[in-house]
């Protein structure tokens, strides 16, 4: 027979059970039907997605609110709204935490904010990413300045791990007001189209105080901020296809800013020959390709994690590897808009390779530039600022960095695009390269321009003179000459090439000087 003490152990394990099966069924049947009636799922569903099988350890599953009034004390499911934990991606280490929409609306409380605030802690801590899946409501209003006080512990931690662990904000509901700026301080921001939405003020005030009339997609969608904002760094159609991205991109991203990104056995050989480059490439500097076609042809397995596909898509920003190691890929895209930089592209790139840098991501760029947009929007909306952040993050990196120069690059976009002026360890270059002040055209019309005008034929000699300029300053070799270009390439040898430097300078170290921090053009 049992004693009174076992009897009394079975009793509160038995309870323990039904407690725990309770928290993971959520308050109300009903609450899980409009969840998933609405396209989305629960907290522990999306846990199962992003996370290794069996892997997740859940800690303060049983935390309640202290709140009273207005009806509180009356409602006081465990976990507060938010499910805290961590587990694994590939084996590794990942800690996560996850709004419940069916408690509360996902709303932070004081008891909710602390649950965060302690998983952020053991994430910096334990030197481990960081994964939000967010879908709240924002602050629980009956909770007044105490839930406002706990977005500002987020903040403050958000801040406190850049560029020490990586911050993954997976946007899976509404995020609204002051809650919009904690997914906006970590590195990436994922989004799901028609269930998830971010802005400040949402469409109500914005009618009241501007007369403009937006639905809430509209004013703060995924594709809003995927294309046009450049809030989000991607968008997706539903949260499967969405979770398993973030899984990839955590399978390229170290653990913390003290590792080295994780490499993996790589089939595709170092040595292999990229001789198709030559035909993705037109040797005319005038004709459109896409970029994507040569960074597939050069990576391993033609594989890559694009990031901010769809914004400002005349630079591309990718993560990819190469014999089995991880690099960042920053290149011009002549498809759109010839490939120039503008204010967007500057941004793009300077915010990607200040991610690179701080978590010891070699870079690569891949050049083909005709130079900075002109146009009077361009510079009253201060190109010149913008700009100026995407030379400065390449300056201050001290990752490894290697330039490819494929066709043409000119004027200040050749310097910012990691020159080997502004530090590039490696500067590699095809054949067809290009490197001037400007395009032979326009240097030719500057130069000799009364040459040209008193001509008895003036476009006879301005042809004349553009080849002159073309031959004298333009051709393939004339960088290399004067040691801007380390050496030039054959496309075939492309891959190689590029392996072979990045392995020479894995064990590359340098210091920056002694300072607080820079004051970068923010």
């Amino acid at each position: 027979m049992r004693t009174a003490d076992e009897t009394l152990c079975h009793q509160r394990l038995a309870e323990l059970r039904e407690v725990k099966e309770a928290v993971r069924e959520g308050p109300d049947p009903a609450a899980t039907e409009r969840q998933h009636a609405k396209g989305k799922l629960t907290a522990y569903e999306r846990i199962e997605l992003l996370l290794d099988k069996g892997s997740f350890t859940e800690i303060e599953a049983l935390r309640r609110h202290r709140a009273t009034g207005f009806g509180l004390e009356q409602r006081r499911p465990h976990t507060d709204g938010v499910v805290t934990g961590w587990g694994t991606v590939h084996g590794r280490t990942v800690f996560v935490y996850v709004h419940d929409f069916r408690i509360f609306g996902g709303a932070l409380g004081e008891a909710h904010a602390t649950k965060i605030h302690k998983i952020m802690d053991m994430a910096i801590a334990a030197g481990a990413p960081l994964v939000s899946l967010n879908d709240g409501a924002g602050a629980r209003i009956q909770e007044g300045v105490s839930a406002l006080a706990g977005y500002g512990g987020i903040f403050q931690r958000n801040t406190r791990a850049s560029g020490v662990i990586p911050q993954i904000s997976v946007m899976l509901g509404p995020c609204a007001g002051g809650a919009a700026y904690s997914p906006a301080l970590t590195d990436f921001v994922f989004m799901v189209r028609d269930t998830s939405q971010m802005f400040i003020t949402g469409p109500d005030v914005v009618r009241a105080v501007t007369g403009e009339e937006i639905s809430q997609n509209g004013l703060g969608g995924a594709d809003v901020h995927a294309a046009t904002s450049g809030v989000a760094h991607a968008a997706y159609d539903d949260e499967e296809s969405c979770l398993e991205d973030v899984r990839f991109l955590l399978s390229l991203l170290p653990a913390n800013n003290r590792e080295l990104p994780p490499a993996e056995a790589c089939a595709d050989p170092a040595d292999r020959r990229t001789d198709a480059l030559l035909d993705l490439v037109p040797q005319d500097p005038n004709r459109a390709y896409d970029m994507r076609a040569v960074i597939e042809e050069i990576v391993d397995d033609g594989e890559f994690f694009e990031v901010h596909s769809a914004w400002s898509t005349n630079l591309l920003c990718v993560l990819a590897r190469l014999d089995g190691q991880v690099v960042g890929i920053v290149a011009n895209q002549p498809s759109s808009l010839a490939g120039v930089l503008d204010i967007g592209a500057s941004e793009k790139g300077a915010r990607f390779i200040q991610l690179c840098d701080a978590f010891n991501i070699p870079l690569v760029s891949l050049v083909d530039v005709p130079g900075f947009l002109p146009g009077v929007g361009q510079e009253h909306g201060g190109v010149i600022r913008h700009g100026a952040k995407l030379l400065y993050a390449y300056c201050n990196a001290t990752v490894p960095r290697v330039q490819l120069i494929l066709r043409k690059a000119y004027g200040g976009a050749y310097i910012v695009m990691d020159s080997r002026s502004i530090g590039a360890d490696i500067s590699l270059a095809w054949p067809s390269n290009e490197i001037a002040v400007m395009g032979a055209e326009g240097a030719a019309n500057v130069i000799f321009r009364r040459e040209i005008a008193t001509a008895s034929d003036p476009e006879a000699v301005r042809q004349q003179k553009i080849k002159e300029y073309r031959t004298e300053l333009m051709h393939p070799y004339y960088a290399a000459e004067r040691g801007l270009v380390d050496d030039v390439i054959h496309p075939g040898d492309t891959r190689s090439s590029l392996i072979r430097s990045l392995a020479m300078l894995r064990s590359k170290h340098a210091d920056l000087p002694s300072r607080k921090h820079g004051n970068p053009p923010l």
